[in-house]
C-alpha cells in the first residue's frame, strides 16, 4: 500500500472508531429524536456527537481536505482533490429503536472515486476496512465476496429510500420481483453494512436507490477490494452522486442487472381481487 493511502486509512480508522465510541455512549439514552425532511428520516444527538468527533480528527490531521457529512453538509474546500464522505450513524432509525444494526462510515474520495473506506459497527465490534489496490478486511483479517453463481440460490439485500411514499420509483416492484427469483431478500436498514456484508460473503448481491454519497462511499471500495463489483443498475460505471447502485460477487452481476432492468411495474402484478381463490 502506498504510504499516503496507508496514512489516510489509519486516519479513517481512528475517526470511525471515535465515532463508534460516541454511539456507544448514547445507546439507550437518547433524549432528542427529530425528523428532517422526509418522514422517517431521523437525526439524534448521537448522530451529531459522532459526526463532531469524526470531523475533528480529520480536520486535525488533514486540514486542507474537504469534508461532506450527512448532518453538517459541506465543510472546507469540497472542490478539493481529496473529499471525505462521512455518515456518522448509518442506520439512525435502527439506532433509535435500539436495534444494533448501524455503523459509522468514513470514506475518502480522490478525484471523485472512493479510494479508502472504513465502516465500524461498535455494537458487534466489526471493523471493515479497505484501500485501493490492497484488499479488504474485517477486524484486520482478509475478506472476499461469495462464490454463489445461481440467482435462485442467492441471498440478496436492499433498502427503501425516505421518499418512497412520494415516488413510484420506490423499489417495491424490484423487491417483490427479486424475491421471486432468489432464495431470499433481507432489508437491514444500513446501506454501509449491506455493502460490507456483500464484501464478506454474507450476501450475494445488493441494490438500492435514493442513497447519498456518504451512505455508500466507504462500502463501495470495501466491496471492490473484496473482489466484488459495483455499478449502476445497467452495469455502466457507478456515478456516486446518482444514489443508485448494484453490488454483487461479480458472478451474479449480469443476471441481477437484467432482473432490475426488466422488473414488471407494480401495476401489472395480479391484484388480490383478480386472483382465483378457489
Amino acid at each position: 500500500m502506498s504510504e499516503q493511502l496507508q496514512t489516510f486509512l489509519d486516519i479513517a480508522t481512528e475517526a470511525a472508531l471515535a465515532g463508534g465510541g460516541v454511539l456507544l455512549s448514547y445507546w439507550g439514552k437518547l433524549e432528542d429524536i427529530q425528523e428532517k425532511g422526509s418522514p422517517g428520516n431521523l437525526v439524534t444527538e448521537a448522530d451529531k456527537g459522532a459526526e463532531a468527533a469524526i470531523v475533528e480528527i480529520i480536520q486535525r490531521h488533514l486540514p486542507d481536505h474537504g469534508i461532506l457529512t450527512e448532518e453538517s453538509g459541506e465543510l472546507g474546500d469540497t472542490s478539493s482533490k481529496y473529499l471525505w464522505a462521512i455518515d456518522p450513524l448509518d442506520g439512525t432509525t435502527n439506532y433509535a429503536h435500539k436495534l444494533p444494526i448501524c455503523a459509522c462510515s468514513v470514506a475518502l474520495l480522490i478525484d471523485g472515486v472512493s479510494q479508502v473506506g472504513v465502516v465500524f459497527n461498535p455494537f458487534t465490534n466489526e471493523l471493515f476496512r479497505a484501500a485501493k489496490g490492497q484488499g479488504a478486511t474485517l477486524n484486520r483479517q482478509p475478506i472476499e465476496v461469495s462464490q454463489t453463481t445461481s440467482l435462485e440460490r442467492s441471498l440478496l439485500v436492499t433498502g427503501f429510500a425516505y421518499d418512497r411514499r412520494e415516488t413510484p420509483d420506490n423499489n417495491y416492484a424490484e423487491f417483490g420481483y427479486m424475491g421471486l427469483l432468489s432464495q431470499g431478500i433481507r432489508r437491514l436498514g444500513s446501506a454501509a453494512l449491506d455493502l460490507c456484508f456483500v464484501a464478506c460473503g454474507r450476501f450475494d448481491g445488493y441494490w438500492e436507490r435514493g442513497l447519498s454519497p456518504w451512505d455508500l462511499a466507504a462500502g463501495v471500495i470495501i466491496v471492490e477490494e473484496a473482489g466484488g463489483k459495483v455499478t449502476a443498475y445497467d452495469k455502466s460505471p457507478l456515478q456516486i452522486k446518482s444514489g443508485r447502485l448494484l453490488a454483487s460477487n461479480t458472478k451474479l452481476h449480469d443476471r441481477l442487472s437484467e432482473a432490475l432492468l426488466n422488473t414488471p411495474p407494480l401495476s401489472s402484478w395480479p391484484s388480490k381481487e383478480g386472483t382465483d381463490q378457489s
